[in-house]
């Protein structure tokens, strides 16, 4: 934060006349001193004019566009700054740093020329006052406490801003000072400026502060959740290592490490869906964290095999024909009629509706895939063979489960609805 106490100078008289000096992408406070750079033709000959005047007042008005190369009347705010050249530094031919003071608020009230560059006729804008000393007061606490605030929240920020800050009585010139030092747009700050009421200035003040409050803090949160992240990736990084270290004296880091590698590369392979893979995923990092010799590795590497061996990517395209499937369950199967029957109409409703949801047929019957003609054979076989689909058996415990509809994928290799 930069401000000049107004009392450490005399205030100089303000001329009817003065030269204008337009700004870009900055707005001038009184009492606030910031360094510009000066390049275009007009604003040059002003400065070099000036500088061999001794601190002389010039106008300080900013720009609506800051595009505007040769801005005309139309192309300036109404209300700026008068100010006074501090100093002045050459960097090349037609190229100079400008140091800047704010010293009282100006109105425009006529451009008389452009040339060689702008002149205006300019009157002081005082401040007023319309609010009970009660109000101000509140009003320039808010404003300390939460600047105070603010700068603890940024680093680059000296800790004697906020002294400085507590130095300033003056509630128009706590509003300057703070609004001046704020990162927020051009258009914002030139809002604050026209604000001659100084209980409206201080209300616009502690609004654009508040908001840049809330804004540093969510930045704040959101790069300490970065971090908190960053910290715990870093963490398990080296935990992974110390115990791949640790594993490595124990002369178990091949074997485990080869499984694990298998299984990662199976699972690419499988081309699972998203579910499954997830699962599957979740399965691979609990056994990477498992000893060998632990019952619970070997139940879960052996799901991870049934996992990676189903046919998740492999297809059939069904045929479906009741003919066809009467005939194969006839030649196949002695009796069953029931059974035949049911399984002929679900048939009968999957051709009219392939993308029915309905009941799932299940099978039950003993370990008899291979023995046909006998009533006690299950027609698991049966009904793949009439979809021109190859068969898969799935044994659970001493009985046989074959399941016929939408989710039989389990049972029958390649299935189109897997």
């Amino acid at each position: 934060m930069t401000n000049q106490p107004a009392e450490s100078e005399a205030r100089p008289e303000l001329p009817d006349e003065v030269s204008v000096l337009p700004l870009r992408n900055t707005v001038l406070f009184p009492g606030s001193i910031i360094p510009i750079d000066v390049g275009r033709p007009k604003s040059v000959k002003l400065i070099e004019e000036a500088i061999r005047e001794e601190r002389p007042i010039i106008g300080i008005v900013t720009q609506k566009e800051a595009r505007t190369e040769e801005p005309g009347d139309d192309d300036l705010h109404k209300v700026g700054c008068a100010g006074r050249i501090l100093k002045v530094i050459k960097l090349a031919k037609d190229n100079y740093s400008v140091i800047l003071q704010g010293v009282m608020r100006i109105r425009v009230e006529e451009i008389t020329t452009h040339e060689p560059f702008i002149h205006a006729r300019v009157t002081e804008v005082h401040d007023i006052t319309t609010g009970t000393e009660v109000e101000s007061q509140a009003l320039v606490a808010n404003i300390r406490e939460t600047a105070k605030k603010l700068i603890s929240l940024v680093p680059e920020l000296p800790r004697e801003a906020a002294t400085l800050l507590d130095s300033v009585s003056d509630a128009g010139q706590v509003g300057d000072l703070v609004v001046s030092n704020l990162d927020i747009e051009t258009s914002e700050k030139q809002d604050v400026l026209e604000a001659a009421d100084v209980l409206e200035r201080l209300r616009k003040v502690l609004t654009l502060l508040t908001r840049q409050l809330e804004i540093l803090k969510v930045r704040e949160r959101i790069n300490s959740q970065v971090q908190e992240e960053m910290g715990h990736s870093q963490r398990e990084y080296v935990l992974r290592q110390q115990l791949k270290a640790i594993k490595g004296e124990l002369g178990e880091i091949d074997d485990e490490g080869g499984d694990a590698d298998e299984f990662q590369k199976k699972i690419a392979d499988a081309k699972m869906p998203e579910e499954a893979q997830k699962v599957a995923l979740k399965q691979l990092d609990r056994l990477r964290q498992m000893q060998q010799s632990s019952a619970e590795y070997t139940v879960t590497r052996t799901y991870l095999e049934w996992l990676v061996e189903l046919p998740w990517s492999t297809s059939t395209e069904d045929q479906i024909d009741i003919k066809t499937v009467r005939e194969v369950l006839d030649e196949d199967h002695y009796d069953l009629e029931k059974v035949k029957k049911r399984i002929l109409e679900y048939m009968a409703v999957l051709k009219l509706n392939a993308s029915k949801k309905g009941p799932i047929l299940c099978l039950l019957g003993p370990q008899a895939w291979a023995r046909p003609r006998s009533a006690r054979a299950s027609p698991g076989p049966s009904v793949a063979s009439s979809f021109a689909s190859r068969w898969a058996a799935c044994a659970t415990k001493r009985r046989s489960a074959v399941t016929v509809g939408p989710t039989w994928a389990r049972f029958r290799v390649g299935s189109s609805r897997a």
